[in-house]
C-alpha cells in the first residue's frame, strides 16, 4: 500500500472496528444480553469484520502485507449478507419473513443501525478502496457459502436443544424442516450470486486501475535512426576526385 493510501485505510479500518463496538455495546444496553446476542449470525459476522478491520489496519500502520483477499471478500460478503437481509427481509414489512421491530430506546436503535446498516458500508467501501484487485476468482463464490451453511447447521441444532431459532426463515417449528430446506436453497442461491458480484466488480475495478495506470505513463520514445558512420577515407577520395577533375 502507498504512503498516501495508508492513512485513509486506517481511519477507515479504525472507524469499522469502533462501529462495531458501539454497536454490541448500545444493543446490549437493552434486553439482550451479550451472550443472548452471539447465536445471531449479525453479531457473528460484526464480530469477524472487525477483527478483520483491525488486523488490517495494524498492517497498514506497519506496512505489512494486506490480508488474504479471498478472507477478505468472504467477510464483506458476511457483512453484506447481515445488512442486505436485514433491511430487505426482516425489517421489510412487504416481506414474507419480517420480524415485528420493537419500539428501541434511543441507544438501542443506534446500536441497531451500526450493525446493520454503519459496519456495512463502511466495510464495503473498505473492500471497495483499499483491497488489492484482480485476485478474486468466481470458484469463491461457491467456497463462501460454507460459513452460511455451517451456521444454519449450528441454529437447526441449538433450536432442538433450546426451541428458539433465531430467524424466522430457518424456523423449523413454524416451518417445518421442509420448509427450511426450501428457504435455505432460496438464500444460498442469492449469496451465491452476490459472491459472483464481488468477484465481478473485483474484476471491473482490477482492469480500471490496470487502464488508469497505462494512461499515466509517459509516451514511449519514438525509434532513432541509426546513423551511418563515414568510411575511412572517404572524404580523402572525394576531395582526389575534386582535385583531378579541375
Amino acid at each position: 500500500m502507498t504512503p498516501r493510501r495508508r492513512l485513509p485505510a486506517i481511519l477507515l479500518r479504525l472507524a469499522v472496528v469502533l462501529a462495531v463496538l458501539a454497536g454490541i455495546v448500545l444493543t446490549a444496553l437493552g434486553p439482550a444480553t451479550v451472550t443472548g446476542l452471539l447465536p445471531y449470525f449479525t453479531i457473528q459476522s460484526n464480530v469477524a469484520v472487525g477483527v478483520l478491520a483491525g488486523y488490517a489496519a495494524w498492517c497498514a500502520l506497519r506496512d505489512r502485507p494486506e490480508p488474504p483477499s479471498v478472507l477478505k471478500g468472504a467477510v464483506t460478503l458476511y457483512i453484506t449478507i447481515t445488512g442486505t437481509v436485514y433491511h430487505l427481509v426482516l425489517a421489510n414489512p412487504a416481506s414474507p419473513f419480517a420480524m415485528t421491530q420493537p419500539d428501541r430506546q434511543p441507544g438501542e436503535w443506534w446500536g441497531n443501525q451500526f450493525l446493520h446498516t454503519v459496519v456495512p458500508l463502511l466495510a464495503v467501501a473498505d473492500w471497495a478502496l483499499f483491497d488489492r484487485r484482480g485476485r478474486l476468482r468466481p470458484r469463491y463464490a461457491a467456497w463462501w457459502l460454507v460459513f452460511p451453511l455451517g451456521y444454519l447447521g449450528f441454529a437447526l441444532v441449538r433450536g432442538l436443544i433450546v426451541d428458539r431459532y433465531p430467524y424466522p426463515f430457518i424456523d423449523a417449528g413454524e416451518l417445518g424442516y421442509d420448509g427450511v430446506a426450501v428457504s435455505a436453497v432460496g438464500f444460498a442461491a442469492v449469496f451465491w450470486l452476490l459472491g459472483l458480484l464481488f468477484v465481478g466488480v473485483d474484476r471491473l475495478l482490477a482492469r480500471a486501475g490496470r487502464a488508469d495506470a497505462a494512461a499515466e505513463e509517459p509516451p514511449a520514445a519514438g525509434p532513432v535512426e541509426p546513423t551511418t558512420a563515414a568510411e575511412p577515407g572517404a572524404s580523402t577520395a572525394a576531395q582526389r576526385e575534386t582535385t583531378g577533375s579541375a
